[in-house]
């Protein structure tokens, strides 16, 4: 018991200013991410080192954002999440408007000069997350004891990811209706409803695949890649072949094959099969650990908030934890053929000044939340009652 004393003090942070294993494993993962993305496009250009220093421009951008999020209190976000959601809203709509249209798809709008294209669907998931906090802070006695005050958010939800749908951005969808899905059953939301809601969404999936011919033509390929590995299947069986050429211990750092344009795309959406095959199943491994890690702490850090009393910062930390999680989880996925493809960066490690940004954001608000959970006293949550109670009879 003495030794498991001991490493309980050694490994916790309760006397740290900080998370310090949420600072460990971020700038791990992006520390990794700068390596892989400068190994992973050599060769795409001639200039090799162009993506090395822009992914070094982007790290440092995120780093501000991250500090910026970090010296703004949570109260300012809270009293303005409305605003800031109707304004992710409208981008959305601005970028079906005026957006870039790339691979079939409009998710970037262009910024002037030398600035590189925006993806807005990056920036909304903070617009989402700050609207359903403040929602489910505020509503916490009617989601535990009215079940279908639920609906509220999901019809709130339906707004942002019908925009996403007509883009069309599938992989942003799931990662949006993951984070209100999972806000709602932390929230204490009852789960037959949100089971439910699942259902209805996963038919709404099936449906949304089988009336359109591409999404169709991904899945078949999904599932039998090799059946048409030269058209369909191509992203996802160089993907395999990338992953059975690492091996346990790999090919080495910067002797990927597959990343010498055989493998679309290897810099920001299939970069864990670059990883795999360079550094094995070795550094796979210790990457799903790492966003383990950075995921673990991240729901910790809004276990604590909740215990305290602090509503709106908790339910702000369990929106970042499951959109880290979601989008990690599908980008690895879809690289090693699990998932159909989808065009998902993997966060703090594809290329991508948009997702970089947006994760150093919500790497600054945990932080954030950490450190007002850990500087103000512990108060009794006051969740929202009904304007209309009961009188007692004299």
């Amino acid at each position: 018991m003495s030794r498991l004393k001991r490493l309980h003090t050694v490994l916790t942070t309760r006397n740290s200013p900080c998370d310090i294993w949420l600072i460990a494993a971020a700038v791990a993962l992006a520390g990794i991410g700068w390596v892989m993305v400068s190994s992973a496009s050599i060769g795409l250009l001639e200039n090799s080192f162009y993506y090395f220093r822009q992914h070094g421009v982007f790290l440092l951008i995120s780093t501000l954002g991250c500090l910026f999020m970090l010296s703004v209190p949570l109260e300012v976000w809270r009293q303005n999440a409305a605003l800031i959601f109707l304004i992710s809203v409208a981008l959305l709509v601005g970028v079906l408007l005026f957006g870039q249209e790339i691979n079939g798809s409009k998710r970037w709008i262009s910024l002037p000069g030398p600035l590189p294209s925006l993806q807005v669907s990056e920036l909304g998931k903070i617009g989402l997350i700050f609207y359903m906090a403040m929602f489910m802070s505020r509503f916490t006695y009617d989601l535990r004891r009215r079940v279908f005050t639920m609906w509220r958010p999901i019809a709130v939800l339906a707004l942002p990811a019908g925009l996403l749908f007509l883009a069309p951005d599938f992989g942003g969808m799931v990662v949006y209706t993951a984070c209100v899905i999972g806000m709602l059953m932390m929230s204490g939301a009852s789960l037959v409803l949100l089971i439910g809601s699942g259902a209805v969404l996963g038919f709404g999936a099936v449906m949304m695949v089988a009336l359109e011919p591409y999404r169709l033509a991904r899945w078949t390929s999904f599932l039998d890649p090799w059946a048409d590995q030269f058209a369909t299947g191509y992203q996802l069986t160089q993907a395999l072949i990338a992953f059975g050429r690492g091996h346990v211990t790999g090919t080495g750092l910067g002797n990927s094959v597959q990343k010498l344009h055989y493998l679309p795309e290897a810099h920001t959406d299939f970069i864990f099969a670059v990883i795999a095959e360079e550094l094995g199943m070795i550094g796979a491994i210790a990457i799903i650990l790492l966003f383990t890690l950075l995921i673990s702490r991240a729901m910790w850090i809004g276990r604590k908030a909740e215990l305290a009393g602090h509503l709106f910062g908790a339910y702000v930390s369990y929106g970042i934890c499951f959109v880290i999680a979601s989008q990690a989880f599908i980008n690895m996925a879809v690289s090693s053929g699990l998932l159909p493809t989808k065009g998902l960066t993997l966060p703090l490690i594809s290329y991508g000044g948009s997702s970089l940004l947006v994760i150093g954001m919500m790497i600054g608000l945990l932080l954030r939340v950490d450190a007002e959970t850990r500087q103000r006293p512990s108060r009794a949550p006051t969740p929202y009652k009904p304007r209309h109670e009961p009188r007692l009879s004299k």
